[in-house]
């Protein structure tokens, strides 16, 4: 079975976390959903963030999910791919130097990565967009353009690919994004 690394964290996007965590189970990969600083059994807090006509997202109180893994226990040569969760939690998270060590290995080793929203916040800090074509929540394209990438402005519900990742504006786009992670996953879905 082949597993997957899930990155998340405090105030991460409700639907960025709950929905790719439970895609991915369904077709049978072991995602292993992690937070520095948190082990197996802990929770985050999770933000429902909604489109409703103002001038950005706007943000609720979401669920309390559980982590099923412990950060400090990962061993990054042990997964096929690499999910990353949008929200304010990349803010954060882009600052701890293990994480972004995990996701340079991702892209060293051209293993497959799915970032979504604020996401991509983290690939910026991990330099790991430089020439790529990429999305990204729209207030994130000045990172992506100041880190090199290619910013690619596509409604909320569409994903880009790219070689070894795949990115979307925001949760509409989950279909998009997760049909494009099992693709560079190298899964066979047939109905």
């Amino acid at each position: 079975m082949k597993k997957i690394l899930f990155l998340t964290g405090d105030f991460t996007e409700d639907y960025e976390t709950m929905v790719p965590f439970q895609m991915l189970q369904m077709v049978g990969y072991e995602v292993h959903t992690v937070c520095p600083n948190k082990k197996e059994g802990d929770t985050i807090k999770t933000a429902i963030h909604d489109f409703e006509g103002d001038q950005t997202y706007t943000e609720k109180p979401g669920h309390n999910f559980v982590l099923n893994y412990t950060f400090d226990d990962v061993n990054v040569a042990d997964y096929d791919g690499l999910v990353i969760a949008g929200g304010r939690a990349p803010e954060y998270l882009r600052l701890n130097k293990t994480v972004i060590e995990m996701v340079k290995y991702f892209f060293n080793e051209n293993k497959p990565v799915a970032a979504v929203c604020h996401g991509i916040q983290i690939l910026t800090a991990a330099d790991v967009v430089r020439g790529r074509k990429l999305t990204a929540y729209p207030a994130v394209a000045p990172e992506v353009t100041m880190a090199g990438g290619e910013f690619q402005d596509i409604p909320a519900d569409k994903a880009i690919v790219d070689g070894n990742l795949v990115t979307s504006p925001a949760w509409p786009g989950h279909p998009e994004l997760i049909k494009g992670f099992l693709d560079i996953m190298g899964a066979k879905i047939t109905l």
